[in-house]
């Protein structure tokens, strides 16, 4: 018997302790929210029956301390790899079932530290696909989303060759935001396309940071204030960052050409607006962001269907319900939340995975685009209605993720009393 085993038989709380850390760790930097990653590592911490423990953690950061133990950890935010998450979770339920000891789980939780990446032509055919997906949902024609699908291949192979090794990702964000535009710019002026405003907020999808704004909504529907307000407003930072990007392009194009190009935000081509195109490109466009995301394989199709109830339910109500824009928005998210919290009960994965890319569609990236748009324009009070309506969205979105988990709470605490009952 090896020292170490030795060790672990005598007082196994540091070795325990240590794993359940490595297990936040790999949530957190992967795009899991709060209230997941300290469920996860008091699960680990409690089946192997260490008591003294304390688990304190933030948006970027974990503190942990138990008997003879404490360690913190500074955890930045480098991407998105949702398998990790779902490997995780599944591994701390197998040792909640009693199917690991303590060297099994530290051998599997390697193994999932070192899982690899989506390949690199997979991760440019996402952006692409993602990218003309999106630019049809927001209006544009079929030319106008063949532009967004070139635009978003050259951007995310920017960023995976360049940005995230070499800059930082504010900087990584305004440079992206140039890149796509002057694509689109540059196709425009060369007659491809119908609306350029429509091929540049497809080609800029693949940088809305989905994740953040997500697990902010819902770090805040769990009373983590601090961290859902944290992680927003770094959704915000990179927004506006997205938007300094495009707009130094336009103003730049605008100082050579002796004028402003004119941006069109109403116009929407009338064959895509078709209800069925409209729901084909919503699902195909969130094929390629569970790419990005790294979502699993085997549940690509399934976040594509979550994503499309969300869109149908919204194009429904602002077409034939009356709704207005926001009061579509927090219908179509009470949808998605409901679907995405029954997807992961009957395929026991976390509901981060479906929600997160499910939701995707509905986050008001594009108002932010007509914001900043309209404030280097200098039209100052459309961009304050837009910016205002954006925010409106994001509130409408909060809500309805909220009510969404309140009576999911409610109806498993009402199941676990009649069960003891």
């Amino acid at each position: 018997m090896s020292e170490q085993q030795v060790r672990t038989e005598e007082d196994p709380t540091g070795e325990v302790l240590e794993l359940a850390t490595r297990a936040g760790h790999i949530l957190l930097e992967n795009g899991a929210e709060i209230s997941r990653v300290e469920e996860t590592m008091e699960r680990i911490s409690t089946h192997f029956n260490v008591d003294h423990k304390s688990f304190f953690v933030l948006s970027n950061g974990i503190f942990t301390t138990g008997r003879h133990f404490a360690e913190v950890e500074y955890i930045p935010f480098k991407g998105t790899q949702l398998d990790k998450v779902v490997e995780v979770n599944q591994l701390s339920r197998d040792i909640e079932a009693g199917k690991l000891d303590l060297h099994q789980a530290s051998q599997r939780m390697d193994q999932i530290s070192r899982l690899p990446g989506k390949p690199f032509w997979e991760q440019l055919l996402g952006a692409s696909v993602g990218s003309a997906g999106f630019c049809i949902i927001f209006g544009g024609s079929l030319f106008d989303a063949a532009v967004s699908f070139i635009a978003g291949l050259l951007l995310y192979f920017f960023i995976l060759t360049v940005g995230a090794r070499h800059m930082t990702k504010l900087f990584c964000n305004i440079c992206g935001g140039a890149v796509a535009s002057l694509v689109c710019l540059l196709c425009y002026q060369a007659g491809l396309g119908d609306n350029l405003s429509h091929m540049i907020i497809g080609a800029i999808i693949p940088l809305i940071p989905g994740v953040s704004f997500t697990n902010g909504i819902r770090d805040i529907a769990g009373e983590d204030y601090i961290a859902g307000t944290t992680r927003l407003l770094d959704a915000l930072m990179v927004f506006f960052s997205i938007a300094l990007g495009v707009s130094l392009v336009l103003l730049i194009d605008g100082r050579i050409q002796g004028a402003m190009l004119s941006l069109h935000p109403s116009v929407s081509d009338p064959l895509t607006s078709n209800f069925f195109i409209q729901l084909l490109s919503a699902f195909v466009g969130t094929l390629g962001f569970a790419v990005l995301f790294g979502v699993p394989r085997r549940h690509y199709l399934l976040c594509g269907i979550t994503a499309t109830a969300g869109w149908a339910v919204y194009l429904v109500m602002l077409r034939h319900g009356g709704a207005t824009v926001v009061g579509a928005s927090a219908l179509a998210t009470v949808a998605v939340a409901l679907v995405s919290q029954y997807l992961a009960v009957i395929r026991h994965c976390p509901v981060t995975v479906f929600l997160i890319c499910g939701i995707f569609p509905l986050i008001p990236g594009a108002g932010i685009y007509w914001t900043t748009g309209y404030i280097v324009s200098n039209q100052l009070r459309a961009a304050l209605e837009s910016g205002f309506t954006a925010l409106k969205i994001t509130v409408a979105l909060i809500l309805g993720i909220i009510l969404v988990t309140e009576l999911t709470a409610l109806f498993y605490r009402k199941k676990r009393n009649r069960s003891v009952i």
